[in-house]
């Protein structure tokens, strides 16, 4: 979360250190690894639900929610909804997690059900996802084009959703590649079961490191034939980025939970805080970062975010210092009113 805040808002886009910016295209940076964790960690906590949190009015209610705010925010401030743009974000989580949920839920209570069916789905919607990526044609155009407006997917979406999308001909949140993006939703969830396990501490971050290990030699090798995209959630992205997640997980898990020193844990509480409010906070970074762009004062004709950077920023540092410290401040306001809530145990969920 502490991530996303910062590459989500620099004080200049023109001046931004490189891992702090998604690949131009193909390739990655660690910017291109935050949203895929998003999903994996929104898959890794499914196998802790509670059996209430799994019915399908909880489902219903928890996705619906998700989409709509998302919405909501890609509406926010100016409301046209004759141009909102569907895809997003939120929605892609939203789509992500009923899909997982439903899994889930239809593979019954049995772990080694869930691992399987998790497993195999994921396997079949990367596969299938490759396959119609690379040898289906674009009508008008040619079987295996991954270029921007030009890959299946963008005309799927252009032919569906038409002006309702984040750029005129594409959008990186499309609906064919919220489906390897399913995939990456239930590698969490294997990766769930595996903490949920009653294995000791050393064995699972053993299993979640071999894990990320495979995951990124895998990722590197389908790199080969469908190359690494974010932007197109390729096959061989979710690999790659599930591989480093569970490498993360397991550095994590061996840092802060299997842990004795309780300095460890107080550590790490700063971060609980953002994590325990992520939707609040991921709906409070957007709105604020669209108040500094759309309130234009003390100077009615530059937005408030520009002048604020241009008076407190840019005079006392050199331009890429400046623009990340703008970043590191806007996380800071948000992370002080986050540790309030948190304080008092004062969470959003969908």
């Amino acid at each position: 979360m502490a991530a996303m805040v910062i590459v989500n808002n620099p004080g200049d886009w023109d001046t931004v250190y490189w891992p702090l910016l998604h690949a131009d295209w193909h390739g990655w940076t660690p910017t291109d690894l935050i949203f895929p964790f998003f999903l994996f960690i929104v898959g890794a906590v499914m196998p802790f639900g509670s059996a209430e949190g799994r019915a399908w009015p909880r489902v219903l209610r928890r996705t619906a929610i998700i989409i709509g705010v998302g919405w909501l925010l890609a509406a926010f401030p100016l409301f046209h909804v004759t141009t909102l743009r569907i895809p997003g974000v939120l929605p892609r989580i939203g789509l992500c997690y009923f899909a997982a949920a439903t899994l889930v839920r239809l593979a019954g209570p049995d772990p080694r059900g869930i691992a399987l069916a998790a497993s195999s789905t994921s396997a079949i919607l990367l596969v299938a996802y490759w396959i119609l990526m690379t040898f289906v044609p674009v009508p008008g155009g040619h079987a295996g084009d991954l270029s921007e407006a030009g890959n299946l997917g963008a005309w799927l979406d252009r032919t569906l959703m038409g002006g309702h999308l984040w750029r005129k001909d594409w959008d990186p949140e499309g609906l064919l590649s919220t489906l390897p993006a399913i995939a990456t939703t239930l590698l969490g969830v294997l990766a769930g079961l595996a903490v949920r396990d009653d294995a000791s501490p050393r064995a699972l971050v053993r299993r979640l490191s071999l894990w990320g290990l495979a995951g990124v030699l895998a990722g590197l090798a389908c790199n080969l034939a469908f190359p690494i995209n974010k932007s197109l959630w390729t096959s061989s992205y979710v690999l790659f980025t599930a591989g480093v997640a569970s490498a993360v997980l397991a550095a994590c898990y061996a840092w802060v939970d299997a842990s004795p020193s309780p300095a460890t844990r107080h550590w790490s509480e700063p971060f609980v805080a953002l994590g325990r409010n992520a939707l609040l906070l991921f709906v409070a970074s957007g709105v604020l970062a669209k108040i500094l762009i759309y309130w234009k004062w003390p100077d009615p004709h530059r937005p408030l975010g520009s002048w604020l950077y241009a008076v407190a920023f840019v005079r006392y540092a050199p331009p890429k210092i400046a623009s990340l410290l703008f970043a590191l401040t806007h996380l800071l306001l948000l992370w002080a009113g986050l540790w309030w809530l948190h304080r008092r145990k004062w969470y959003w969920t969908a």
